[in-house]
């Protein structure tokens, strides 16, 4: 709803224009009003109201004053002058001034309304205009991968921007170009090497969106109709395309890649998984280098099986557990694990890939950043082949903790978050990332366990937390919109009353209206039956 401010010296004049329209009903708010400009000046500012109706003459600061101070100081402002003087000389310095329009007093309700949504209606067309020009592709599909925007919303935008958004399942990858040191940059170079290889190995049914996050960084959002093409899409792109890039750019690409999701919402959730892949990958490049350049005078060259060690992660059992790993360690037996770096590199290569096959298989909720700096220090304490032994044990067990949390139902976590959001509901920086916190996982897994096992988005939950206890304060108390808009979380009380009416299908004045006549039927009811 729009705001309005009324500004005339007569108070009778003030009290009718507030009083002869049923403001929230006509969508707008009746912000409050003032004798004269010099007492409104503060109050604007304060208010910042959409539509300024002010008479001209009055005393200390006329409305012509007053205009030319609103239009220069805050010109989003509509301005409206309305005078007694039916005289051509303050229409024609009003017009001067860049005000909206002029009406002359009295000014009946019918017209005052037609003249509220006239220069409303001005206001929705400059801000749709606007909001046209500023939002673009990349701003679009940003805020898709942020999290930032709804779906309805995004459709609309994509529509007007012509972008093809519909799709039965998306997933999301990241690039990060890491470029050789050399005296011309190299990205864009590489960034279009990389566009044109991805259109060359894209699976039939398969589309592309990308956007660049940064200089070095490529999003890119694929959309289609098949799961499983989508799946080898990633593995292609993940795989073989970034060691064609790296070979002919000389540089290092790092990628992550998230999990295939059915709803428009879910790019959200993918990005972020795309994010920690990508960390772990890095860290696992990085890794690799480091290995390399060991202190090869104390280096003994040893072979692992690796498809061993993570098949055991994703179906071992904690009974095979010890045997399992010392059979497997066998190899390791030779390393001088304190005269050399070597072993560090070796098991923390393994870790990441560890950590990598747990995210892709387990999809689960850790946090990488915190589980593998907190192992890598677990690392540097290996000094003999019976510690590594026992640090292969503790790191099969953390994960297949998170292994056993995904085939769990969530029944606590979900418990915890609406708990946590029933006692939190009014605190209006209360956000996805802050109750991920809460419950100690990741965002992007909090987000998709919530939405798969109650069938609604945590947003949603939220505000139908909210909205239900709005509704209980409109029947228990007197407190007015705006207010009830504070209690509740909403620090935009415009937001909020289009959000109440659209999920109740009535203004806060009319729900309010209806509890009280609905209080005084159950009293007449209880009267009759004494």
């Amino acid at each position: 709803m729009k705001k309005v401010m009324i500004v005339d010296d007569e108070i009778l004049i003030r009290e009718n224009m507030r009083t002869c329209v049923d403001w929230e009903k006509e969508g707008f708010h009746y912000c409050g009003d003032a004798p004269d400009g010099e007492i409104a000046l503060p109050l604007i500012e304060e208010w910042m109201p959409d539509i300024l109706i002010t008479d001209i003459k009055m005393p200390f600061m006329d409305g012509l004053e007053l205009a030319a101070v609103v239009r220069k100081q805050m010109p989003a402002i509509k301005v409206v002058i309305m005078s007694g003087h039916d005289e051509f000389r303050y229409a024609q310095n009003a017009i001067r001034l860049g005000v909206e329009d002029y009406c002359l007093k009295p000014i009946s309700a019918a017209e005052l309304v037609e003249l509220l949504h006239k220069v409303g209606r001005k206001i929705d067309e400059e801000q749709q205009r606007l909001k046209s020009q500023t939002v673009t592709k990349e701003r679009l599909l940003a805020d898709l991968c942020g999290g930032l925007i709804g779906t309805g919303e995004a459709i609309e935008c994509a529509k007007e921007l012509s972008i093809p958004l519909s799709a039965r399942y998306y997933a999301v990858a990241i690039f990060d170009i890491r470029p050789a040191e050399v005296a011309e940059p190299q990205e864009p170079r590489v960034m279009n090497g990389l566009r044109e290889a991805m259109d060359r190995q894209l699976v039939p049914g398969i589309d592309r969106l990308s956007f660049m996050r940064s200089r070095t960084e490529l999003v890119v959002i694929f959309k289609g109709s098949s799961a499983e093409r989508m799946a080898e899409c990633l593995r292609q792109i993940g795989l073989e395309l970034r060691a064609e890039l790296e070979a002919r750019f000389g540089c290092d690409i790092y990628t992550g890649a998230g999990s295939v999701q059915e709803r428009l919402q879910g790019i959200h959730v993918s990005y972020l998984e795309a994010e920690e892949d990508k960390y772990i990958a890095r860290l696992k490049q990085q890794n690799k280098a480091a290995f390399g350049e060991a202190d090869e005078s104390a280096r003994v060259d040893v072979l692992v099986d690796r498809a061993a060690f993570l098949d055991f992660l994703k179906v071992g059992s904690p009974a095979r557990l010890e045997t399992f790993v010392r059979d497997f360690a066998r190899e390791l037996q030779p390393l001088h694990w304190t005269a050399s770096s070597y072993g560090f590199y070796l098991l923390n290569d393994l870790t990441l890939e560890a950590f990598r096959a747990a995210q892709q298989t387990f999809r689960t909720g850790f946090d990488p950043s915190d589980g593998i700096g907190r192992l890598q220090q677990a690392i540097k304490q290996v000094a003999t082949w019976e510690d590594c032994v026992q640090y292969l044990c503790g790191l099969l067990r953390e994960l297949w903790r998170w292994r056993a949390e995904a085939a769990d139902k969530y029944g606590d976590i979900i418990k915890s978050v609406k708990d946590y959001i029933v006692g939190q509901y009014n605190n209006d920086q209360l956000s996805l990332k802050v109750i991920a916190q809460h419950v100690r996982i990741s965002p992007s897994h909090l987000s998709k366990v919530f939405s798969q096992e109650t069938g609604q988005t945590l947003t949603e939950y939220l505000t139908q937390v909210r909205i239900g206890k709005a509704m209980e304060l409109l029947k228990t108390t007197r407190r007015k919109s705006f207010e009830i808009a504070f209690d509740v979380g909403y620090n935009d009380p415009h937001y909020f009353s289009n959000l109440f009416k659209k999920i109740t299908g009535m203004t806060t004045k009319e729900y309010r209206n209806q509890g009280a006549s609905e209080v005084k039927e159950q009293a007449r009811s209880e009267g009759r039956m004494a």
